[in-house]
């Protein structure tokens, strides 16, 4: 699948690291550092704007190595870029760590997954067809 792009950034293209990656690295496009205070959120600029398929999404998700090692995450976990949404890709991070956080420019910050989607349409019913788990909700399974 070709995917149009425009870089404004001053970084290469977003690209996958191994040939098995689900998801391509987002790196920061900055001018300055920003210092992300503990608990504090701010839109990290991309550069980037994408033109995606009808049916497809991306969806925008935290580094595993950040979040484990800095305590680093993307808020709004998977953020969505609709495929009509031409305007830059911004991804929201969170600091949930005790310490500062320094992003730099040019850094690896998210990963990027391009995901096929449905859209459904929603039928109104009375009554749902029953299943074994019925209303179960959480902890429904028990703890083991």
């Amino acid at each position: 699948m070709k995917i149009e792009i425009i870089n404004e950034s001053h970084h290469p293209l977003p690209r996958y690291a191994t040939p098995l990656s689900a998801g391509m690295d987002l790196r920061a496009n900055l001018d300055a550092p920003v210092v992300l205070r503990p608990l504090e959120r701010r839109l990290i600029p991309t550069g980037l704007r994408i033109a995606l398929p009808e049916g497809y999404e991306a969806q925008v998700r935290p580094r595993s190595g950040l979040a484990l090692k800095k305590g680093i995450t993307v808020l709004n976990t998977p953020g969505t870029v609709d495929a009509d949404y031409r305007g830059e890709v911004g991804v929201i991070l969170i600091n949930l760590s005790q310490e500062d956080f320094v992003v730099e420019d040019g850094e690896r910050i998210a990963q990027m997954v391009i995901a096929r989607h449905e859209q459904a349409e929603l039928v109104e019913v009375s009554v749902l067809s029953e299943t074994e788990r019925g209303a179960g909700g959480f902890g429904h399974s028990g703890v083991k």
